[in-house]
């Protein structure tokens, strides 16, 4: 089992894909449930601790917008603990929705830039013959995540372009 990091995060369409296959999926909404669950967390609706900005100082300089920060404090811990990543570029809102056009930016490239874990980026899908090969992607994906390291090296990960 990998854990396996998605963009939009927000999916729960592609979180779902990801559990389905047999791996964890690193999403805001996992990343979210643990700030509300944490016991002693006293700050609602904004759920940030005194030290969540400055996690979000490692993945973005002080100049950047605080929103991004915030952002990052939570995707950037889930980027790291990552084994592999799925992008889904120009998805539909009803899809995932990021909502932050230069935390997108952020996250994409750290992810992309990461040469140890295996990246599978796809443009989202505009008719129903695209959808079923953008399922079967992934699906393989995911399935090649669960070989030996020597086989699933040979496969081709990207399905997409930027």
């Amino acid at each position: 089992m990998a854990k396996v990091f998605i963009y939009p995060s927000t999916s729960l369409i592609l979180s779902d894909m990801v559990e389905r296959f047999g791996h964890q999926p690193l999403g805001a909404a996992v990343a979210v449930r643990e700030k509300i669950q944490t016991p002693g967390l006293d700050s609602p609706p904004m759920q940030m601790t005194p030290e969540d900005p400055k996690k979000g100082l490692k993945y973005a300089a002080v100049e950047v917008p605080a929103g991004v920060r915030g952002r990052m404090a939570l995707f950037g811990p889930m980027i790291d603990e990552a084994e592999a990543a799925i992008i889904i570029n120009d998805a539909d809102l009803s899809f995932g929705c990021m909502g932050c056009s230069r935390t997108n930016e952020l996250v994409k490239y750290l992810v992309r830039t990461r040469e140890d874990i295996p990246v599978l980026d796809l443009n989202y899908p505009s008719d129903e013959e695209e959808g079923i090969q953008f399922v079967t992607n992934i699906k393989g994906f995911l399935d090649s995540l669960n070989m030996p390291e020597d086989e699933s090296e040979s496969m081709d990960n990207s399905g997409g372009e930027e």
